[in-house]
Parts: C-alpha cells; structure tokens; sequence
C-alpha cells in the first residue's frame, strides 16, 4: 500500500485527531512519523496529481452518459485572520456571508462510479476584494484610490 493510500485510509478511519505519530503507531511503526511529515510536506497534492492518481479508473469507465459534477463548498474558519484564502464568500446553502476557505469541486460519474477529479481553492486577490468594496464606480480614480 502506498503513502497515499495508507493516509487517506487513516483519515477516513480516524474520529479524534490525525497526527503522523497516530499513523505510525498504527500500522506499528512500519512507517515512521518522521516520512509522514515529509510525505505530507513535500509532495504535490494539487489537481493535477488528483488527476493523475485517478486517471486510470475513470479512463476504465468512459461511456455514454457520464455526468460531470461541479460544486463549490465553504468550510467555515471564522476566527483566522483574512487572508486570499479564508475570506468572505456567499453561502447559498445557508443564504448570507459566511468567513472561510471556498473549495470548488469536480466528480465525474458513470452509472453507480464517481470519483473527484479536480478541485481548486479559490482565492480572492486584492484587486478582486477592491472591485467587491468598489462596487459601481464610474470614476476610475476613487477606484485607484480604493486599491492602493
């Protein structure tokens, strides 16, 4: 079984806190928590290699009629700081602003198979927060002036 397999399963399988040092004391020791920590800290864990790692099984599956499913999600962080990342985003689910991280989604799925096949964190910039704070501005200085 690889890291990545191993991690995820632990992540799953865990109702209390994940700690590399958990891992390791559960498959006893045959993976130190130390290559946890590295595994965690050095590899790419972007879409593309979501992508890569389920590329085989959805090639497997093409047919006719697949669904291709986008969604986006809000997880809550109301006490951390505003950064790019947890910032304000509507929440239709629950119809007002809610402070967090906007994941955006994406499944494929064929008849009873569906799985992630990308994903992107999306990130409000500053030119994105003045254009929020602008609103319809007809004067482009009171809007140079909004951003800087």
């Amino acid at each position: 079984m690889d890291m990545l397999d191993l991690y995820s399963d632990y992540l799953i399988f865990q109702n209390k806190y994940a700690t590399a040092a958990g891992l390791s004391d559960l498959v006893d020791g045959a993976f130190a928590h130390d290559k946890v920590t590295r595994f965690l800290r050095f590899e790419d864990f972007g879409w593309k290699s979501l992508w890569h790692y389920v590329k085989k099984p959805v090639r497997r599956q093409e047919g006719v009629g697949g669904v291709l499913i986008v969604d986006d999600s809000i997880e809550e962080i109301p006490y951390t700081d505003e950064n790019e990342v947890n910032c304000w985003h509507y929440s239709h689910a629950k119809g007002t602003v809610l402070k967090g991280i906007n994941i955006l989604s994406c499944m494929i799925r064929y008849d009873d198979f569906s799985v992630p096949i990308g994903y992107e964190v999306i990130k409000k910039n500053h030119l994105y927060n003045c254009l929020l704070q602008a609103g319809n501005v007809e004067d482009k200085n009171s809007f140079k002036s909004l951003c800087h």
